[in-house]
């Protein structure tokens, strides 16, 4: 079989699990948005300004990487620039062939305006439908479900999670925390998390990405994450063995309950959490069969897209499409939509794509 390149790709249907809102904005809509708030950006050429992005993200610390949003999140602080960055995501990933997306965002970031809480997470869901209905007309469908996140080291989780909650029915399909993991542990926020359980509700944390296996010990038994945001340093209780790996318990019981991975390429390299794209522990983690899936985290600090993100792995790996296909399928077995509509996205989407490509 030929190898496949970028174009191939972005034909295929993907799956999306870790994305958010404020890392996707297209550059050109932040120098728009950016001089109807009068908000000062390091450049007002789009060009530019989506290079800087990358370069200012790129710079091996998880902290720096976050000092970006205060130019994405200053812009979306109105009801009209929030719809239209939502309607902009939905549209954009649907061009790139994802036909399931969760994007995520925290409405507590965005109320210097004058929006409440309410205002923010119904003008995102109306962006998202209004975006999702332009990409069908277009021949692109994709389903949009969103996560509410709250950040770990503020105090709004209960806040943020009755909200998500709230809007359950129209949209909001999990919760997440989010922010600087060393120094605020999930397990501050755990009252928010058992008030979600009794709701019989989904939730992702953010773990293991800069900070290692005591944030992803914590997330899953102590707050019982449904998944782990990123999760990429599992690989630090796998250890070398006489002819396979070794896996400590955390890893063995994540492997063994199928806890799935958000893992980021792009992104972990940049942050420092891989030393490259063909160092990455995601070719690890899929040869011992984890529940690994393959994201973008943050589309404009990376420069990237789901296509690129997979071309990435194709040539690092050597991965064809039966391995992007089990990545893809891993993911919307993960999703926090309802399990048939899943399963009627896999079977009628995804693997018939697929079938045609392998048979």
């Amino acid at each position: 079989m030929a190898a496949i390149g970028y174009e191939d790709i972005v034909r295929v249907p993907k799956a999306l699990l870790h994305d958010h809102l404020d890392g996707g904005l297209r550059p050109a809509t932040v120098v728009e948005l950016a001089e109807a708030v009068d908000h000062p950006l390091p450049t007002t050429d789009p060009e530019e300004l989506g290079r800087w992005f990358v370069e200012a993200a790129d710079s091996g610390s998880l902290e720096r990487y976050l000092e970006t949003f205060a130019h994405t999140v200053a812009v979306m602080q109105t009801a009209e620039g929030l719809r239209r960055v939502a309607a902009e995501c939905a549209l954009d990933l649907a061009a790139d062939g994802v036909v399931y997306a969760e994007v995520r965002f925290a409405p507590e970031q965005h109320l210097e305006r004058g929006l409440d809480l309410d205002g923010v997470v119904e003008a995102v869901l109306a962006g998202f439908v209004e975006g999702a209905a332009e990409a069908a007309a277009n021949g692109h469908p994709i389903r949009v479900g969103t996560l509410l996140t709250a950040m770990r080291h503020a105090a709004r989780s209960q806040e943020i999670a009755e909200l998500a909650v709230r809007y359950r029915d129209t949209g909001v399909v999990g919760f997440d925390i989010a922010g600087a993991e060393a120094g605020f542990p999930p397990t501050r926020h755990l009252d928010a998390f058992e008030y979600l359980q009794r709701e019989n509700f989904h939730f992702t944390i953010h773990a293991g990405e800069a900070f290692g296996l005591p944030s992803i010990w914590q997330a899953i038994q102590w707050c019982g994450a449904d998944r782990l945001g990123h999760g990429v340093r599992i690989v630090d209780d796998i250890t070398p063995g006489d002819t396979r790996p070794v896996l400590g318990r955390l890893a063995a019981y994540v492997r063994d309950k199928r806890i799935p991975l958000e893992l980021c390429p792009s992104s972990n390299v940049q942050t420092g959490a891989a030393p490259s794209i063909a160092e990455h522990p995601i070719g690890l983690l899929r040869d011992l069969r984890f529940r690994a899936t393959v994201n973008t985290d943050n589309r404009l600090m990376s420069g990237t897209s789901m296509s690129r993100e997979m071309a990435l792995l194709v040539e690092a790996f050597g991965y064809g499409y039966p391995e992007l296909q089990w990545f893809t399928i891993n993911a919307m077995k993960s999703a926090f939509i309802p399990f048939d509509e899943r399963l009627a996205i896999i079977n009628d989407v995804i693997k018939p794509a697929y079938a045609k490509l392998l048979s």
